[in-house]
C-alpha cells in the first residue's frame, strides 16, 4: 500500500529576556514513540485536513506549551488565491525539513514566531519546557546534536546562523 509523507508545522518561539535572545525548547514525550522520548525539540505537529498552516501552528503551540502565538514572521506577506472551488494559501516558512528515512514519514515547515502566556510544565506530548539562550543552544548543539530530535537539528543550526550564533 502506498504511503504518503505527513505535513506538519513547527515554531521557533523567540523571546528577549534582559536583552538576551532566547527560544523555547522542550523534550519529546510521546507514548507512540518511546525511543524518541527525552529528545530536545521545538513545538511542532501535524496539519489537519484543510487547516491553514498558521492556524495549525497556533493550535500546536497552544497544545504543547500553553502559549498564545501573537506573531508569525511572514504571515502578513502570505496570499490566498481562490478559483474553481479551491482556496490556496501561498506562504514562505523559515525552513522546511523532511524525513527521507527513519521511523516516521513527515515533512515540517518551521516558522519563527513570538508567543505570550504562561508556560506549561508538561503536556501529554512534551515535558521540561524551557527558555534557552541562543548561546546555550549553540553550545548544546555543538556538544551533542544527537540529543535533539533529528527533524529539528538542521533548522536550529540554520536559525543560529541567521542570528550569528554559529
Amino acid at each position: 500500500m502506498e504511503q504518503f509523507s505527513k505535513p506538519g508545522v513547527g515554531g521557533i518561539i523567540e523571546r528577549i529576556i534582559n536583552d538576551v535572545p532566547y527560544i523555547l525548547i522542550q523534550e519529546r514525550y510521546k507514548n507512540d514513540a518511546p525511543l524518541e522520548n527525552g529528545m530536545i525539540e521545538i513545538p511542532a505537529g501535524k496539519i489537519r485536513e484543510y487547516e491553514n498552516v498558521y492556524d495549525c501552528l497556533r493550535r500546536e503551540i497552544k497544545e504543547e506549551t500553553g502559549l498564545d502565538v501573537v506573531e508569525i514572521k511572514g504571515e502578513a506577506e502570505s496570499t490566498v488565491y481562490e478559483a474553481n472551488g479551491y482556496q490556496v494559501l501561498n506562504y514562505e516558512p523559515f525552513s522546511c525539513s523532511q524525513n527521507i528515512k527513519g521511523y516516521y514519514p513527515i515533512m515540517v515547515h518551521v516558522f519563527i514566531c513570538k508567543a505570550e502566556g504562561t508556560l506549561l510544565k508538561k503536556t501529554n506530548e512534551t515535558q521540561n519546557l524551557k527558555w534557552v539562550s541562543l548561546a546555550e543552544l549553540s553550545e548544546q548543539l555543538k556538544r551533542n546534536d544527537h540529543q535533539f530530535y533529528p527533524m529539528h537539528v538542521l533548522t536550529l543550526q540554520k536559525y543560529l546562523k541567521l542570528r550569528n550564533y554559529q
